[in-house]
C-alpha cells in the first residue's frame, strides 16, 4: 500500500533535534535517526531485541497483551521477561493478546510525520493478524495533514524473528543509500525469501488454542511428536510434517535449510533463530547448522520469542529463519 505526496517537504536540523528532544524515547531511536531521509518502522512481534532496533534505527509500535488479567506492552521482555511469561502461562494464567488500533498507528505515524521524515511501515503477516488493516486505514486518514509526506505500508507475510529477518535486511539496504521508493520495491519483491521453519516439543497451548485437537494432542504428547511448521506464501502458519523425538525434528530442520537456503550448505547470510524457554533447543539447532554450514560459525544469532507469537505458542518452540527459496505454497 502506498500514500503519494503532493510535494517534498523540507525541515531545518534545529527542528530534527527538537522533535528528538520531543519524541526520540518513545520512538525508540538514535541521534542519528533524524538525519536519514525517511525511517523504517515496524511492530514489536518482529522478535528482534530493543537494543537490536535502536541500533538498526528501527521505529516500533508495541502490541499488547493480557496475562493473568493485567494488560501489558509487549516491550521486548520489559514489562514480564520471558521466562515469566512462560512460567505464568504452565501455571494457568490466562494469556490473550490484542492488535495495533488504528489510533495509535496514527499517533504512532504522526510523530515520525511531524519529524519531516517519510515512512515505510512493516507490519506482522496477514496470515497471523489484522493489523495490516488498521495500519492502512491510520496511513490514509494521515494523507490529508500530510500531504508532502509518503507513506508506504508493507504487509512483511511474515512472524517473529523471520519479520525481524526482512528488517534487518531493510536496513542494510536502507543503509547503503536505497532511497525509500526502491526500498519500498525491493521489500515486495523479496520478502517471500525471508524463509521460516518452526517446531514445538509442547503441544499444551497449540491445543488450547485449536491449532491442535485435543485427541491430536494428546497422541502426540505420548509418542514424542513434534510438529514441523512454516510459514506458506500468503503468511499463514502451516503444520507440514510431524517427526517424532525432539533429536529428529532438530535434524530435519537443519536439513530444511539444507534444502532451502541460498547457495545451500555455502549458505553465508543472516540466519536467525527464536524460542519461546527452551534455550538448550535453539542451541542445538544452531550447533548442528555451523557444524553442516561452515561459513556460519558465530554469525546465527538467537532471540527469544516476544509475548505476542509466545502468548500463542507457549514454551517448547525452536524457530529459524534464513534467506532462500521463494515461498510460492
Amino acid at each position: 500500500m502506498v500514500i503519494e505526496p503532493l510535494s517534498s517537504g523540507f525541515f531545518m536540523m534545529a527542528d530534527h533535534i527538537a522533535v528528538k528532544d520531543r519524541f526520540g524515547y518513545y520512538l525508540g531511536l538514535k541521534e542519528r535517526y533524524f538525519m536519514g531521509e525517511y525511517v523504517i518502522s515496524s511492530c514489536s512481534p518482529a522478535d528482534l531485541s530493543k537494543d537490536w532496533m535502536e541500533k538498526r534505527n528501527i521505529a516500533y509500535i508495541e502490541y499488547h497483551y493480557e496475562l493473568g488479567g493485567t494488560q501489558y506492552k509487549d516491550d521486548f521482555g520489559e514489562s514480564v521477561a520471558p521466562h515469566e511469561l512462560y512460567r505464568r502461562m504452565l501455571a494457568g494464567e490466562d494469556s490473550k493478546t490484542s492488535q495495533v488500533s488504528v489510533g495509535e498507528y496514527s499517533d504512532h505515524f504522526r510523530k515520525i510525520l511531524s519529524a519531516g521524515k517519510d515512512l515505510i511501515h512493516v507490519t506482522l503477516s496477514t496470515g497471523i493478524s489484522g493489523t495490516y488493516n488498521s495500519a492502512v486505514i491510520a496511513a490514509n486518514d494521515l494523507k490529508e495533514e500530510f500531504p508532502e509526506r509518503k507513506i508506504y505500508v508493507v504487509d512483511s507475510m511474515a512472524a517473529s524473528s523471520g519479520f525481524g529477518l526482512l528488517l534487518d535486511r531493510m536496513a542494510d539496504q536502507r543503509d547503503k543509500g536505497m532511497s525509500l521508493e526502491m526500498l519500498y520495491t525491493w521489500t515486495e519483491e523479496h520478502k517471500l525469501e525471508a524463509v521460516h521453519w518452526f517446531f514445538s516439543t509442547d503441544l499444551t497451548f497449540y491445543i488450547k488454542g485449536g491449532r491442535v485437537s485435543k485427541t491430536a494432542g494428546i497422541i502426540g504428547s505420548v509418542l514424542s511428536i513434534c510438529p514441523l511448521l512454516n510459514v506458506d506464501y500468503l503468511g499463514r502458519l502451516i503444520p507440514r510434517e510431524k517427526i517424532r523425538t525432539k533429536k529428529k525434528v532438530i535434524r530435519r530442520i537443519v536439513d530444511k535449510m539444507k534444502e532451502e537456503a541460498n547457495n545451500g550448505t555455502d549458505y553465508c547470510d543472516t540466519c536467525f533463530i527464536s524460542h519461546s524457554d527452551c534455550i538448550e533447543d535453539a542451541e542445538a539447532v544452531k550447533s548442528l547448522i555451523e557444524a553442516e554450514f561452515p561459513k556460519m560459525k558465530n554469525k546465527i544469532v538467537i532471540f527469544p520469542i516476544g509475548a505476542i507469537i509466545g502468548c500463542h505458542t507457549g514454551p517448547g518452540t525452536v524457530a529459524l529463519f534464513f534467506w532462500g527459496k521463494k515461498r510460492v505454497d
